[in-house]
């Protein structure tokens, strides 16, 4: 989804990337199995990708975003990653085909709630039986709005999201708050 100047600058920055690997993917994928074959849903510019790619055999990322599509496959992650041009609420993947799948920071950027509900649905159609959804966005605040400046911004609300992602078909739904950001994580498992 469309991002301002601004916006677009911190998240292709190194300074985010660190925040990811140092604090953000930490916290949100704390005692998460990925297993082999694990689906990143909306990577951006790919700081996510560069801690995962590290951790997982088998990585596949889909990008709304043509350009960005072409800036992560320019990247060269080798056989390590393969990336996508598609919407994360039309996988262009097959059913039962992930162990889990993962989302950072980019649900926010959905531009409705039937979108993301959407995304939530495909999550579980390409998760295998037992497999885990897992992730992280931001909650609103003052500096979080400033940086959404004619942005597209459509936070999760934490008290709706374990009925939003029941609906979707997932059990064992959790859903915790950063004790010191304004961030949340989730956590989903598909059925055995």
């Amino acid at each position: 989804m469309p991002m301002n100047r601004m916006h677009r600058r911190l998240c292709s920055s190194e300074k985010w990337a660190l925040a990811v690997r140092d604090r953000l993917l930490p916290w949100a994928l704390h005692d998460v199995e990925l297993g082999d074959d694990v689906l990143e849903i909306g990577p951006g510019y790919g700081a996510n990708l560069r801690v995962l790619v590290e951790q997982v055999p088998r990585l596949t990322a889909v990008e709304i975003d043509a350009d960005t599509v072409r800036l992560l496959e320019a990247a060269g992650w080798g056989d390590r990653a393969r990336v996508l041009h598609g919407d994360g609420a039309q996988l262009p993947l097959p059913d039962t085909s992930y162990d889990s799948v993962v989302c950072f920071t980019m649900l926010h950027h959905v531009p409705s709630d039937a979108h993301q509900d959407r995304i939530f649905a495909e999550a579980f159609r390409v998760l295998r039986p037992g497999g885990t959804f897992a992730g992280s966005d931001s909650l609103p605040s003052f500096m979080f709005r400033v940086l959404h400046f004619r942005d597209t911004m459509n936070t999760l609300d934490p008290t709706t999201l374990p009925n939003r992602l029941a609906k979707a078909g997932f059990t064992d739904v959790t859903v915790d708050r950063h004790p010191e950001t304004r961030g949340l994580r989730f956590r989903a498992r598909r059925p055995s």
